[in-house]
């Protein structure tokens, strides 16, 4: 039985701000992250940030991981166990983790903070299981982590935030982008980037859907077609476009499973892209000492999802013991930035969502 204080699943960017917050205030604290290295998605977001100074506004995502991992390496009250996935939290505190496929021991924390991000949503359409089909996020880390570019021909799916930066990224990178589509009437992305895009010649075709995709071995043509106000295919607007690669962007979906399995109260709320943990102010859900932060709270950006780490890791340190003189003052901080990251109009959709799981 390995001992550890504060157990943090996750070293993407909400968990590792709920670390160096803990550690900050005194818990030891014990990292495990899945991957070879910590990050999340940062490590793959070569994009400048959006948000505040506190939010590395203008600083590119994969620099902002060098920034947390240089103060998390600051303490000597923290432990990083890389290529450690957890398969079970258990009624009586229990964690239990495989490092490296081979080797399985069990961690029995004080309180643990689930930050285990989200994962792809996917596309039905027929031959959507061809090679040349990708997620986003996969495309960004061919690229981004691997330098390797995905095809030569990209059709984007998705006209939000990602699909729009990451088809910006791939023309950089020497790929044609033929179009971007969406099957909403507006694009769902900051006008700041579709700007980008249309300068540089890519219809953005909003209110468009793949209807299928074509090629013996691998993917090499994509049939779209309008759709009408109900999102159904509307005959005789069938638009094809010889491509190699199709980027999937259609949006993330929580990552929770060990909230669930652990026996937190879940929720679905459609603001927040699927099934979240129901809550208190300070990020703990219904199971008394287990937190959560982050995109397995309900997907945002990352800059959100930082701060969330923050308050997490600064709420459950001091739930264990570990309470600084500042604690109000620094969780004032956090909740005031979370406000201004959410005063727009899409912060109002996620407020919505929020109001519904917080207890």
């Amino acid at each position: 039985m390995k001992d550890a204080e504060l157990l943090i699943i996750g070293g993407g960017p909400a968990g590792l701000c709920a670390a160096i917050s803990a550690a900050e205030s005194g818990a030891r604290v014990c990292i495990v992250e899945r991957n070879k290295s910590l990050g999340g998605q940062l490590v793959k977001q070569t994009h400048m940030f959006f948000g505040s100074e506190k939010q590395y506004a203008s600083t590119r995502g994969i620099d902002i991981t060098n920034i947390l991992l240089n103060k998390l390496n600051s303490y000597n009250n923290v432990e990083i166990l890389t290529e450690t996935s957890v398969v079970g939290m258990f009624e009586d505190g229990v964690v239990s983790v495989v490092h490296k496929e081979d080797n399985y021991y069990k961690i029995k924390p004080k309180a643990v903070i689930v930050a285990t991000g989200a994962y792809e949503k996917s596309l039905a359409f027929p031959n959507n299981d061809l090679p040349g089909i990708y997620g986003a996020g996969a495309v960004q880390t061919l690229m981004n982590v691997h330098g390797v570019k995905p095809g030569e021909r990209v059709l984007m799916v998705g006209a939000g935030n990602i699909g729009l930066i990451v088809s910006y990224q791939l023309m950089q990178a020497g790929v044609e982008v033929v179009a971007i589509l969406d099957a909403a009437p507006k694009i769902g992305g900051y006008l700041v980037h579709a700007s980008k895009i249309r300068r540089m010649g890519v219809p953005i075709l909003t209110s468009h859907t793949v209807k299928e995709a074509v090629g013996k071995n691998y993917l090499e043509k994509a049939i779209i077609s309008e759709i009408d106000n109900k999102f159904q295919p509307i005959e005789g607007t069938e638009k094809e476009f010889d491509v190699d690669v199709m980027c999937i962007s259609v949006g993330l979906t929580p990552l929770n499973e060990m909230l669930a399995m652990r026996g937190c109260q879940m929720k679905y709320v459609s603001q927040l892209s699927g099934f979240v943990p129901v809550r208190n102010e300070n990020y703990e859900t219904t199971v008394e000492n287990v937190f959560a932060a982050g995109d397995a709270t309900g997907v945002e950006e990352a800059s959100a999802a930082m701060v969330e780490g923050y308050l997490a890791g600064i709420c459950a340190a001091a739930k264990i013991g570990y309470r600084p003189d500042n604690f109000d003052e620094r969780k004032n901080d956090y909740v005031k930035q979370l406000d201004d990251l959410r005063s727009g109009p899409v912060g109002k959709h996620i407020l919505a969502g929020i109001e519904q799981i917080v207890v």
